[in-house]
């Protein structure tokens, strides 16, 4: 007899899809509920209007089965209710690629140890998602940062947009102002966005890269939302302590 093979733990990413999925699993099943009680229909009725059976019908009602689209759509059809499935941007992957964790790594390695950090924290309010590093020198310094690191750079705007929305949640769970931080490989495409885009960028992230890069390897005041740079050599990261050549924001 062959051994039962031993279910591999999930990671923290994984959690939080399941968790997403379950959350989303509950609220169709009370929207459902509502509007067919609303309606004064039984699950009887209903189920048989739409194809389905009443076990069925019960079981996604009460949150424990994984709706699938069709039934649902004849549920919904026989309630006078539209089904729309789309997807709207939130605030950004939960994934990151393996130059993203090198680059991680690289600024954990030059923390000064005043800095407490933490990878992947998720935050619900006023958004969902998940910031890819959290650093917290403790509420005396008043230094929270929410930091984002991005390999490539294809949207700045939404980039901007989501990185100020995750520390605002990330400030609303922690009772405490907090800032943003944007560490970026160092590429001729990431140059080029920023330079074309240098108000903008000076505009979200004022502080200078020689101001950010001494207060995270030692102890002076954190200065505010800022840019950080990273070189990626044979697959190694490097944290730069200023902007790359031609680069005018940061600086």
């Amino acid at each position: 007899m062959r051994p039962l093979k031993q279910r591999r733990p999930r990671t923290a990413r994984q959690r939080n899809a399941a968790r997403h999925v379950q959350l989303l699993r509950s609220r169709l099943a009370t929207d459902l509920r509502r509007n067919r009680e609303d309606a004064g229909l039984s699950l009887s009725a209903v189920a048989d209007a739409a194809g389905v059976s009443k076990s069925h019908l019960h079981a996604i009602e009460g949150g424990s089965r994984e709706p699938r689209l069709e039934p649902l759509a004849r549920v919904a059809a026989v309630l006078g209710l539209d089904l729309s499935v789309r997807l709207y941007p939130g605030t950004g992957p939960l994934i990151r690629d393996h130059l993203q964790a090198a680059m991680l790594e690289a600024l954990l390695d030059i923390l000064h140890e005043r800095w407490r950090p933490a990878l992947e924290v998720w935050v619900t309010r006023p958004v969902k998602g998940v910031i890819d590093l959290v650093l917290d020198a403790g509420a005396r310094l008043d230094a929270l940062i929410a930091t984002e690191a991005q390999s490539e750079l294809r949207r700045l705007e939404q980039q901007i947009r989501w990185s100020g929305a995750k520390a605002e949640a990330l400030a609303a769970a922690r009772g405490r102002p907090a800032s943003s931080l944007l560490l970026l490989r160092n590429t001729r495409h990431v140059r080029a966005t920023l330079a074309e885009h240098a108000e903008t960028v000076r505009a979200a992230y004022p502080a200078r890269a020689t101001d950010a890069y001494p207060s995270l390897t030692g102890e002076r005041p954190w200065p505010g939302a800022a840019v950080l740079w990273a070189d990626i050599d044979d697959g190694r990261a490097r944290v730069r302590p200023t902007p790359p050549r031609g680069i005018t924001s940061g600086r």
